[in-house]
């Protein structure tokens, strides 16, 4: 009898621990998907309200950097005059929350043209939201560059 008490609450707890529906997935995805519009045209308000102050980002070169550097990047790109355009979205969205923490994992498509040239490049993506003060923004994230034979499967 103790035995299954045990396995009870095992179950239970792990039921409890585990993943849960993700109560806020449509803010989180608005959320994403406004800053990749964002993002495309260096809109340093949509940078601004998606990284927490203390984010911790890893590039898909293997460079990590904080805010003050991301947005240094982009106030840098923004002030320069360029034919290149780029227009990120996101495929394959997975959400999982658990309270006010919430994990984002996507596809990243970005379209640019460099030089007249249409070029697509492929990156997975994962984010680690927390909800402070009723906001969600990212405070972990990680890109992987997706090598092109690969992002066709």
């Amino acid at each position: 009898m103790k035995k299954l008490a045990s396995i009870t609450f095992l179950v239970l707890l792990a039921t409890t621990v585990s993943a849960q529906t993700a109560p806020d997935a449509a803010e989180l995805t608005k959320l994403l998907n406004d800053f990749l519009a964002g993002a495309s045209r260096n809109d340093i308000a949509a940078h601004e309200r998606f990284w927490a102050e203390d984010v911790i980002y890893t590039s898909s070169a293997g460079k990590r950097r904080g805010k003050p550097d991301i947005l240094a990047d982009v106030k840098k790109a923004a002030s320069e005059k360029s034919e290149e355009t780029a227009a990120y979205s996101a495929e394959e969205i997975r959400i999982q929350q658990y309270g006010t923490t919430a994990i984002v994992a996507f596809k990243l498509v970005g379209k640019m043209t460099k030089a007249g040239t249409p070029e697509t490049a492929y990156f997975f993506n994962t984010g680690t939201f927390l909800k402070r003060d009723g906001k969600w923004q990212v405070v972990a994230w990680q890109a992987t560059k997706i090598p092109p034979e690969e992002s066709k499967k």
